[in-house]
């Protein structure tokens, strides 16, 4: 077994996660909406957090840090961007996309996930065939673009898509159910396979939601932009893939 991954749910709809690496027992926290599930989770395993990573600032993925980081000795080490060190809580690792470091004898590599926010990161563990991709590539649907433009929202989630079809994408929200609706409104040709992912996820409690890249591939609109049928089933035929992303961005702020 090369890695333990737990899915933690955290205020409304948010997501922090548990990365484990049993050989050597190093267990990484990613992203911090509240403390205390956080913790629990930990206490329940008798596990211990080595490192904390932060996929992007904004408060629902960082707020519950300096709790869990609270009166924990030794202290976990906190990796985040370089690039958006400034409004991430005191990073002890901070890390441009392309490099990578390790929580135990996992490799993980930073991604640029730039787009709902610039400075956005995401985390891939080859090994164990994992991408937190935080408020990127999310479960059938991706990020609003708080402050990034859809070309670089469109960069991003083709990087991301372009991992190994077996990575589980671990996204940081659970807009299942709404990212579903709309993604048949787009994309109505693919309404039996949304409805029979929606359906397996809600099956699978909160573990279901998060699922491999080849699912995610033929069931998240925004990753279909450039499929020949995704832009006519919005009347835009012919149109270049970063163009009908975007549209369908719109479309969704909207919807």
């Amino acid at each position: 077994m090369t890695a333990i991954v737990v899915a933690i749910p955290c205020l409304k709809d948010n997501f922090a996660f548990l990365l484990h690496d049993p050989a050597t027992r190093a267990t990484a926290v990613v992203d911090v909406p509240e403390a205390a599930p956080v913790a629990a989770a930990l206490a329940a395993r008798g596990w211990q957090a080595t490192e904390v990573l932060l996929t992007h600032h904004h408060g629902d993925h960082v707020q519950g840090l300096a709790g869990l980081l609270e009166g924990r000795a030794p202290r976990p080490r906190v990796v985040g961007a370089a690039a958006d060190a400034r409004r991430l809580p005191p990073l002890d690792l901070a890390l441009a996309p392309g490099e990578a470091f390790a929580v135990g004898g996992l490799a993980v590599a930073v991604l640029d996930a730039s787009g709902h926010t610039v400075g956005h990161v995401a985390y891939h563990v080859p090994a164990a065939a994992l991408a937190f991709t935080g408020d990127c590539l999310m479960a059938m649907g991706c990020g609003r673009l708080v402050e990034g433009t859809p070309a670089m929202m469109w960069e991003s989630l083709t990087r991301i898509a372009a991992l190994p079809g077996a990575t589980r994408i671990l996204s940081g929200h659970d807009y299942l159910d709404t990212n579903a609706a709309f993604a048949r409104s787009v994309d109505p040709a693919n309404g039996p396979a949304i409805a029979a992912r929606l359906a397996a996820a809600r099956a699978g409690g909160p573990e279901g939601v998060h699922v491999a890249l080849d699912v995610e591939r033929a069931t998240n609109p925004f990753l279909r932009a450039a499929l020949p049928g995704a832009g006519a089933a919005i009347g835009m035929a012919g149109a270049p893939a970063p163009e009908v992303f975007a549209e369908i961005r719109r479309r969704k702020d909207r919807f």
